[in-house]
């Protein structure tokens, strides 16, 4: 049996955890910005036809994110603006860039006007894993929201310093659960599969992903359901209820003493 040396970490509802009204106001801060920016241009939409736009532009890049793909985050932003008005996105960028250059400022940076709350336990658990002796990493479907965001969401919660290796989807065009992604992390962690637990809550992305790449699991339950009680599959080597509980799964798959 090959000795564990490295753990993956899911990001949202595992180490930070959302919620509903917060994605709503981040959501409101988009749209309104990117409302300003193109009446400032010279057209006019409404609130509602934005909305549409948004909702659109998140459909489009979810249905690619269940391929394990993933577009880069100004090409996100620009599905987001030529959903509201095919072309619109060249006919701003005609003008000025500064109109785009907002947008997806803006766009960003609603994450950090409305952040959702870090994990109590998160830095705890850090600390514990790094104690163990074993390398970390960090695997995220980053949804609407830069890498480059999450990264200064960590410094600032104390979190950024303890991983090896971080991985956002938008950045690699890659997501969860392709195989792809994890195997990507874990060449830059220098780790094999049989090496490696990876931690998260979701049920495909984090524990079905994990093990068809041969990784060790350990599913944080209350977020996602298994469709199957009974599929191999979606089985993880351990389940947890809560993040405390992580650190004593992650020794015990070690085989060793948290």
């Amino acid at each position: 049996m090959a000795e564990i040396t490295t753990v993956t970490f899911d990001l949202w509802q595992t180490l930070l955890l959302d919620e509903r009204d917060l994605g709503q106001a981040r959501a409101l801060v988009r749209l309104e910005a990117a409302r300003t920016e193109i009446e400032d241009f010279g057209e006019s939409y409404d609130l509602e036809a934005i909305n549409g736009a948004y909702m659109s532009c998140f459909q489009q890049c979810r249905e690619l994110r269940e391929k394990g793909l993933d577009v880069d985050f100004r090409e996100q932003v620009s599905i987001f603006v030529n959903h509201i008005s095919p072309g619109l996105v060249d006919r701003l960028e005609r003008n000025d860039s500064r109109y785009m250059n907002e947008i997806a400022r803006h766009y960003s940076d609603s994450f950090l006007v409305h952040p959702p709350p870090a994990h109590e336990d998160a830095v705890r658990v850090l600390q514990g894993v790094t104690d163990l002796g074993l390398r970390i990493g960090l695997i995220s479907n980053t949804g609407m929201t830069p890498g480059f965001t999450f990264r200064a969401y960590l410094e600032e919660r104390g979190m950024l310093k303890y991983f090896h290796t971080l991985i956002f989807s938008d950045e690699v065009k890659l997501a969860k659960p392709a195989a792809a992604i994890f195997l990507m992390t874990l060449r830059q962690m220098e780790a094999t599969p049989e090496q490696t637990i990876h931690v998260g809550d979701h049920v495909m992305n984090d524990v079905v992903g994990a093990k068809r790449c041969g990784m060790k699991t350990v599913w944080i339950s209350g977020f996602d359901e298994r469709k199957d009680p009974n599929d191999p599959e979606s089985e993880p080597d351990i389940t947890v209820s809560k993040l405390a509980e992580v650190l004593p799964a992650i020794a015990k798959l070690a085989g060793r003493t948290a």
